[in-house]
């Protein structure tokens, strides 16, 4: 009897062990799944539209989370791609994607503004079948989706074209679910999302597509506004605009029958100037539309050319030619003054804007090209914002005709303004020239040259403000006013600023403007010594595969020359997985690795291996595969993602494994690290160097 009991309760015990260990494994299994995150569910369909079809593609997306736009910049986190797969012979695009409502915020580590969307993701593509026999439209989606962290997402659509499909018949709408969706990577995003704005869309191809807007930031468009106001009041203070406010004023203050007359014409004066600005604004809109501007910003053609243009606009205002429209169109527009009324005083507006061409010009030459930049509506805002500003002294000084004797006299401190406006213009051109040089990759304009080039163009427009340079226009003086005093030593100040850049300092006060620091002639800065680094030739002799990384460190970018390395030098590897849009990921190089207690401790005691989940680079085609999962792996981004997932069930970046030569883990209860504090990842990284010994 007692053995019975001894027998029961051991095979309970037993049971109850097993069954507790089983359950412990679920959760560990589930908990390890639980990290590969899906934050966006997509359906797709095809509608009829006309003798064309309708691809439209809806993701819904989850809470606090937002995906980005292919609008987002170059030079920022990953823009949605959208490749047609079985186009050629097919059908032909009609137009450019087009996209539902969007969110823009500024991302103060890319230095861009991110276009994306929250909740939904609404995406239209107008296509033209040309093969009848047509069954499918594949379509691929490579897209970043991001809360505190992102994820690098692929989306496979393969959307069935119904065998009735005829021109002649009633919309038909094809519901298709999604392929698959294939998480990529993982990074971790500082956009802070606010409460999302849904679009609302309607189900017909017809509503839709004038329901969806081009991208529009309103914050971009409110900066622009601001830019373009305060350009106005710099055109307002050229000696080609300048002097016709009193000219204009007394004009209509004495050749009006009562002040109240000469009020109300020169309040319609003054709406005709914003008036024809704004229409300038629109046509370079209608001509370019929303979306091709918004493309061209990237376009090297694009940015070679309006270099070439602002080299010119800052040439003139230099004092070397002036940019004049014909004399013809300034007698024409006279003539169709002198008739007077509501026609004469528009055409009084536009005899201004010809007359003052020389310097308005460039300004709203180069407000035109930074809104084209930015797409949308830009252009008419810029030209709202620039014409409120050049209007506004016409009308307030033809109510109040008394401020007219406190204006300042012209003098040669208006060329001065132009002056400086020019070397502004001139800086403002080398931004283009860089734009096209990091498109194509050729290296030829880097950080340390494009900030050398600012120095010196803020350095002369120094010596030009306190008199030491003298240009055609200006002239002949004893002293400097206080004014000029004052913008020259704000001017000196910048330029001290900036010396600083060419030794690897960050200059986040125009973070925009030059080259990413990666993006270098040395990444340590001129001297070698930038950002704390060690000279790139202290390090002699690198290994193959090898090459100095941030702050000197010496990093490998493939695992298999890292992992011989490392058991030639006998060294515990630090796997990183990274992205070139992870902006955490540049964070923790910043600010952790740089530290004192950090820094040499990856470059002595660990063999540093940076996987890059991002990089879309095709890798040979003896080295792609098949997952069991059935995903294509076919670049190199793919080929980390698929190890991080497959080794360390998470897609999560930055994500830090010290391992041994095997490949275990050292740090037994916390193997895998991401974004955390100095002290916490000093603390990991001791423990599981300790471990290795």
């Amino acid at each position: 009897m007692n053995f019975t009991q001894n027998l029961q309760t051991s095979l309970s015990k037993n049971v109850w062990t097993k069954t507790i260990l089983l359950f412990l494994f679920f959760f560990a299994f589930a908990k390890g799944n639980a990290q590969i995150l899906e934050p966006v569910k997509w359906t797709s369909k095809i509608e009829k539209k006309g003798n064309n079809a309708i691809l439209i593609f809806d993701g819904t997306i989850e809470k606090d989370w937002h995906m980005y736009s292919q609008f987002t910049p170059d030079g920022g986190p990953l823009a949605l791609e959208i490749t047609f797969k079985n186009q050629k012979g097919n059908y032909e695009l009609v137009g450019k994607a087009k996209e539902g409502k969007t969110r823009t915020a500024f991302n103060d580590v890319f230095g861009v503004d991110e276009t994306f969307f929250e909740g939904k993701a609404h995406i239209e593509q107008e296509i033209k079948i040309i093969n009848p026999n047509l069954k499918t439209v594949d379509v691929d989606f490579d897209f970043q989706v991001c809360k505190e962290v992102c994820i690098n997402s692929s989306k496979k659509f393969s959307i069935a074209v119904p065998s009735t499909f005829k021109m002649s018949e009633v919309p038909v709408v094809t519901e298709v679910k999604a392929d698959e969706t294939k998480v990529v990577g993982l990074a971790v995003d500082t956009v802070k999302t606010e409460e999302a704005v849904q679009p609302k869309v309607e189900k017909t191809a017809e509503t839709a597509k004038e329901e969806i807007p081009a991208p529009a930031p309103a914050r971009s468009l409110w900066s622009i506004f601001f830019i373009a106001f305060l350009s106005g009041f710099a055109a307002l203070l050229t000696p080609c605009v300048f002097p016709m406010i009193p000219m204009t004023v007394s004009f209509f203050t004495k050749q009006s029958k009562s002040r109240a007359k000469g009020i109300r014409n020169a309040i319609i004066y003054g709406f005709s100037i914003i008036a024809i600005y704004v229409v300038l604004g629109l046509i370079v809109t209608k001509i370019f539309g929303a979306d091709a501007l918004n493309a061209l910003s990237t376009d090297v053609w694009f940015n070679l050319i309006f270099f070439v243009i602002l080299i010119i606009f800052a040439t003139s205002f230099l004092g070397a030619f002036e940019i004049m429209l014909p004399n013809s169109w300034a007698n024409k527009a006279d003539q169709q003054a002198d008739k007077g009324g509501l026609i004469g005083i528009l055409f009084m507006a536009l005899a201004l804007a010809i007359v003052s061409f020389s310097c308005t010009g460039p300004i709203v030459g180069t407000l035109l090209v930074e809104a084209a930049s930015n797409g949308g509506i830009a252009p008419i805002v810029g030209m709202l914002g620039f014409s409120l500003a050049l209007a506004l002294p016409f009308m307030l000084f033809a109510m109040f005709p008394g401020w007219l004797n406190s204006l300042p006299k012209s003098g040669g401190w208006l060329n001065t303004v132009k002056v400086v406006l020019g070397f502004l213009e001139l800086a403002l051109a080398f931004k283009f020239l860089s734009n096209a040089d990091l498109v194509l990759q050729l290296h030829f304009l880097e950080r340390e040259v494009f900030i050398a080039i600012w120095i010196a163009i803020f350095g002369a427009l120094t010596l030009y403000l306190f008199g030491k340079i003298t240009l055609p226009h200006d002239s002949p003086t004893n002293h400097i006013s206080v004014g000029r005093l004052y913008l020259g030593l704000l001017t000196l100040v910048f330029t001290m600023y900036l010396i600083p850049g060419l030794w690897g300092a960050p200059l986040k006060l125009i973070s925009a403007f030059p080259p990413p620091p990666q993006y270098s002639e040395s990444p340590f800065g001129v001297g070698g010594s930038g950002n704390g680094a060690v000279s790139a030739g202290s390090i002699k002799g690198l290994p193959e595969g090898a090459e100095l990384g941030p702050h000197g460190i010496m990093v490998f970018h493939d695992y298999k020359d890292g992992l011989a390395y490392a058991k030639e030098i006998n060294k515990p590897i630090m796997l990183d997985f990274t992205g070139y849009a992870c902006v955490n990921c540049r964070k923790m190089e910043n600010n952790v690795w740089s530290e004192p207690a950090i820094l040499p401790i990856l470059k002595n005691d660990v063999v540093l291996v940076s996987l890059y989940v991002d990089d879309k680079r095709e890798l040979p085609k003896e080295e792609q595969f098949v997952t069991a999962a059935g995903d294509k792996i076919e670049t190199i981004g793919d080929k980390w993602t698929d190890f991080m997932i497959s080794k360390y069930k998470t897609n999560t970046q930055p994500l830090y494994v010290i391992t041994d030569l095997e490949g275990n883990n050292m740090n037994a209860s916390k193997p895998t690290i991401s974004y955390v504090s100095a002290d916490e990842y000093l603390k990991w990284l001791k423990e599981g160097i300790a471990n290795f010994k």
